[in-house]
């Protein structure tokens, strides 16, 4: 059964409040990884403006700069999340029968806890999108004491990360993913939030992070003008389905919170759920989180055009027409979120055509090639861009005004899953392993 939403309190208190709770979480957690994107849910290992560099390692093999090598069992392509000393992942049986949160010791890879957590007797097959995604997805999210796991329809819980012990579950809360679920959890102060992008229904819905009960649901609001489109693509749904997750950032007016669906992108209120304003696109299954920089949101519009566009965040009501700064339509990565960087945004395409883009304008700084195929998200830390490929290919590559390769390394069994940074590691899942990647205390001197 449902438990019946909790209505929003208001008042201008509560929203400053909020505010300086995410602050403050944000500059708790820096030196961690909680949640997909990091800390700031951008990529970046550091905050903006802070150029300390913390040792992340340049080159590393299987037999180099690897402290230790973990095999996770079964399958998942959600990004570890790092915190208190732990790693935890969710993976789930091949064919969606069975799902698990994995913790594990950062420091020697000993997995701790392996909970079965939820159980599905007939789930939907992944179909054509096999390849591209799996039943554990979307990303966890943990802060001090406990974390969070999600697994889109099949289940959402919460954790002590002492004891492994679930301290709530959600099994109710659905829509049909079609192709697997994909979108990972967000937070706000005390509320998780959740995006349910399917072909059936469409909503974002935030839950009380204490006991996992409804505080307030919101559906997406485009109109659909699907029906007479003709081909198994609007047939089956996919016009209506997104793989996005939420930013939430700070405007002029407040907490924003930026989310990509199919045929649109929007702007609400987290703490409430409330639409501010949307722009539409005529695409679908948009999976890149957007980013953002000075009141301006860069989003990706899809899967089948993956144009990259620039959005003012101070509009309201329908800003398709008023709001959009710039459109870039070349070669924009449609599984791999983007990355913000003194001014330049980095994407990289799907087949591996990495594009430097100036923010202000949107015009095109340099192209080039980096090998491989491309669904992970790329990381900025110690003032380089980490890109991982299908293949297990990882680039470093040098962030500026020309293209400049630091160094290629090579884990076997290929990327799907984003990475993770904390302190001076990187945390990186292959289809059948988690790595701890540092720099040998030798080679650093």
């Amino acid at each position: 059964m449902n438990p019946p939403p909790r209505r929003a309190v208001p008042g201008r208190w509560l929203r400053l409040l909020a505010v300086v709770l995410l602050a403050i979480h944000s500059s708790a957690a820096r030196a961690d990884w909680p949640q997909f994107r990091g800390p700031q849910g951008d990529g970046r290992a550091s905050a903006p403006g802070d150029t300390r560099l913390a040792g992340f390692p340049l080159h590393w093999s299987e037999t180099n700069n690897v402290r230790w090598k973990t095999e996770i069992p079964y399958r998942g392509w959600s990004t570890p999340v790092v915190m208190g000393g732990q790693v935890w992942v969710t993976t789930a049986t091949e064919d969606g029968h069975d799902f698990y949160a994995i913790g594990l010791d950062a420091d020697t890879g000993k997995i701790l806890f392996n909970e079965k957590l939820f159980h599905s007797d007939n789930p939907e097959p992944l179909g054509n999108g096999a390849s591209m995604n799996c039943y554990a997805t979307p990303s966890p999210l943990i802060e001090p004491g406990r974390v969070y796991v999600h697994f889109g329809r099949f289940g959402t819980a919460c954790l002590d990360t002492a004891t492994g012990k679930v301290l709530w579950k959600r099994e109710d809360i659905q829509c049909r993913h079609y192709r697997g679920p994909s979108s990972s959890l967000a937070q706000f102060g005390h509320l998780l939030i959740l995006t349910m992008d399917g072909v059936d229904v469409q909503y974002l819905i935030a839950l009380d992070k204490q006991t996992g009960r409804t505080v307030w649901k919101t559906d997406r609001s485009v109109a659909w003008n699907d029906e007479n489109v003709p081909g198994p693509m609007a047939r089956d749904g996919d016009l209506r389905k997104a793989h996005s997750t939420p930013l939430i950032v700070t405007n002029a007016a407040g907490p924003l919170m930026l989310s990509s669906g199919a045929k649109a992108a929007y702007g609400y209120d987290p703490q409430t759920g409330r639409e501010l304003w949307k722009v539409q696109y005529n695409d679908w299954s948009v999976a890149p989180l957007p980013l953002f920089d000075r009141g301006i949101a860069f989003i990706t519009t899809g899967l089948t055009k993956a144009e990259l566009w620039a959005v003012k965040t101070d509009g309201h009501g329908d800003v398709t027409d008023t709001g959009v700064l710039w459109k870039y339509k070349t070669r924009v990565g449609k599984y791999s979120s983007p990355l913000l960087v003194d001014g330049r945004i980095y994407t990289v395409a799907e087949e591996g055509f990495l594009t430097c883009l100036d923010a202000a304008t949107g015009q095109p700084v340099w192209t080039d090639r980096i090998a491989g195929r491309y669904a992970a998200s790329p990381i900025y830390a110690d003032g380089r861009l980490y890109f991982f490929n299908q293949q297990g290919l990882a680039t470093v590559v040098k962030p500026g005004p020309m293209f400049e390769v630091l160094a290629t390394n090579t884990l076997a069994n290929g990327f799907m899953a984003s990475p993770a940074a904390s302190g001076k590691a990187l945390y990186l899942r292959t289809k059948t392993h988690l790595y701890r990647v540092e720099t040998a205390a030798s080679e650093a001197k």
